[in-house]
């Protein structure tokens, strides 16, 4: 069992909420703009700060308030719009800038809202950093505030798009074109609305765009990564040969093949890794992934004399483990794919072109070459509850304990809290798939028996 410990304002994935309300307020961002600013000032240089976000609504609240407190810490703010979360890395390392924040809440729908912090190498902040900064928040941020003469300036960056478009092109392979493939790409109304048709249609697709007209309201609303059955009937109604559904940030994606099949990231991981491997551009002789990943993706990397090194869920710590192991592809099952020769960070517009580069290498078809091994049965369960988390009772301990057990080297049990939301995720594993059905019913029993289920 796998646990992330408790903090008052970051999770998994920076800072995450109900927009309007703390830690989503106006209020907070203010207060997280002068304790970041404070915490990244340092040296004597003009200081700067890249803001990104998505197409919430709410996100007109957060970014001049995120704003405020960055000019008021002394740190110059250049503003990008929406765009997707590794432009934003991106731009923050090729600004020289001290810091980057996407204003996003991934693939939530529009009441949510977050931020993500990235450093000046674009990678996302530890948590000793963030640990440090929400210990500025809150103390007293007055004595971080600078004088007028150092106040910080505010501008727009318009050819922050541009730039994105470029490196997303950089990253197919040179001499390869898409010009013989219909391509559906579903933009979720998120970040990449704009940007990802674009690098299609300009490495020569046939590009049929969905999700890309938003309204502040309808973000991952029935589009995008988390509802792909949309895209699929389109596939199939455009007899196209691939569908990319990003989600709102476009930091993960999923596919859908020409029948209309969905492809999860554990089969973009497994396509992407042979291939370079093939090639001799595998690093590190192992590909990172979560304890989520399918243990067929293991059995795969195996067989072609390749380890599977696995994190706690989160693309923050895949990409730390990449780094420690010097290897070049990591992922997770819900479709973050990193790739550290292109990026710092999950970016699913790059991971759709290295699996376009395949088929256009191949020339077979989505159906043929995306299936690279047959996943054991595995079944995941969200348990909301309210109130306190029931994993640590004793009960609940010895039930997980005796599942793990029984499965032995069978299988496996997996639950975890999840670090955005009050739930906890039950997952089992393993070749039977009758033995996990009814690992996971049992011990989602008894942590709903131990726990005060939110209404």
């Amino acid at each position: 069992m796998m646990t992330t410990p408790a903090r008052r304002y970051f999770g998994t994935d920076g800072i995450r909420g109900t927009a309007n309300k703390a830690p989503m307020d106006a209020a907070t961002a203010l207060r997280l703009g002068q304790a970041a600013g404070r915490y990244f000032n340092r040296g004597a240089h003009r200081h700067r700060v890249v803001i990104g976000k998505d197409t919430r609504l709410s996100g007109y609240m957060l970014e001049p308030a995120l704003t405020a407190g960055f000019i008021g810490a002394g740190m110059d703010v250049v503003l990008v719009g929406p765009l997707p979360t590794p432009a934003i890395a991106l731009l923050t390392r090729s600004l020289r800038a001290d810091l980057g924040v996407m204003i996003s809440a991934s693939h939530n729908l529009y009441q949510d809202n977050g931020i993500k912090l990235f450093g000046p190498d674009g990678l996302k902040l530890s948590d000793a950093q963030e640990a440090a900064i929400e210990g500025l928040m809150d103390g007293d941020l007055e004595c971080g505030l600078v004088a007028p003469a150092k106040l910080g300036r505010a501008s727009r960056m318009e050819d922050a798009p541009g730039r994105y478009i470029e490196a997303a092109k950089a990253s197919f392979p040179r001499g390869l074109t898409l010009e013989t493939l219909r391509i559906v790409i579903d933009c979720a109304h998120g970040a990449a609305y704009k940007v990802a048709p674009t690098v299609l249609w300009e490495l020569g697709a046939e590009v049929v765009p969905v999700g890309v007209s938003p309204d502040g309201f309808n973000i991952n609303d029935g589009v995008g990564s988390t509802a792909p059955g949309r895209l699929a009937e389109i596939v199939r109604e455009r007899r196209a040969d691939l569908g990319i559904a990003l989600d709102g940030d476009a930091d993960r994606l999923v596919l859908v093949d020409e029948k209309g099949s969905i492809i999860d990231g554990d089969q973009i991981l497994a396509l992407i890794a042979g291939f370079w491997h093939k090639q001799e551009r595998l690093r590190g002789g192992n590909v990172v992934a979560t304890v989520m990943s399918n243990m067929g993706l293991e059995r795969y990397l195996r067989e072609r004399g390749l380890g599977l090194l696995r994190t706690a869920v989160g693309d923050r710590y895949v990409g730390e483990r990449m780094r420690e192991t010097g290897c070049n592809l990591g992922g997770e099952q819900s479709g973050h794919m990193i790739m550290s020769d292109f990026g710092t960070t999950g970016d699913g517009l790059i991971a759709a072109l290295q699996v376009l580069a395949v088929l256009v290498e191949e020339q077979r078809a989505a159906s043929e070459v995306c299936r690279r091994f047959r996943p054991l049965p595995q079944k995941l369960v969200n348990i909301r509850y309210a109130g306190a988390s029931p994993l640590q009772q004793e009960a609940v301990q010895r039930e997980i304990a005796a599942h793990e057990e029984r499965l032995g080297e069978r299988g496996r049990v997996l639950i975890r809290a999840s670090g955005t939301e009050p739930v906890i995720r039950v997952m089992a594993e393993a070749e039977d798939e009758a033995l996990v059905e009814e690992t996971v019913a049992a011990l989602a029993e008894v942590i709903r028996s131990r726990a005060k289920v939110a209404a």
